[in-house]
């Protein structure tokens, strides 16, 4: 082989590399646009548990330390998240944590996840807010999925009550 056309081979390979490349680039990240754009709401329970079906207990206070603990907007969440299990069983979670094995809002506070996720504690503290003004689980679902819940200020959170 001439050392033109080597040059030019080599040249042609890198571009093919390269073109290769962007095209795994470009498919994998479609992929994950469409996932999130068509996920659309994350998963919930359109109604509360059936009848004699006792959901799992969410987390205490006591049950949290650490990084867990450390605002009181976490430990609170845990609180309110008691006082209110079926609304939460109805809600969707938007961290998408249903790739986790979640079922709804109320799995977030099952396990210390709710605490260290600012989503779950910010849709809980609305959530709850919602309730207390009387809103039914599906008024506050649709208030969770028009980002309602994005407005929450979780520093003062805490005196939710």
């Amino acid at each position: 082989m001439k050392p033109s056309s080597l040059l030019r081979h080599k040249y042609v390979h890198r571009a093919l590399t390269l073109i290769f490349l962007l095209t795994v680039t470009l498919t994998v990240s479609a992929q994950w646009t469409a996932q999130q754009e068509e996920g659309g709401v994350p998963a919930y329970n359109a109604g509360p548990p059936p009848k004699g079906t006792k959901l799992p207990a969410t987390l205490t206070k006591a049950d949290l330390w650490g990084a867990d603990a450390q605002y009181s907007y976490q430990t609170h969440a845990y609180e309110l998240a008691a006082k209110i299990p079926v609304v939460l069983h109805q809600q969707p979670c938007y961290c998408y944590c249903e790739r986790m094995g979640h079922n709804s809002l109320h799995t977030c506070f099952e396990t210390s996840h709710g605490a260290q996720c600012s989503t779950c504690l910010k849709e809980l503290y609305y959530s709850y807010q919602q309730s207390k003004k009387g809103k039914t689980a599906a008024q506050i679902r649709a208030g969770i999925i028009k980002g309602e819940w994005k407005q929450i200020d979780l520093q003062s959170a805490a005196t939710i009550n």
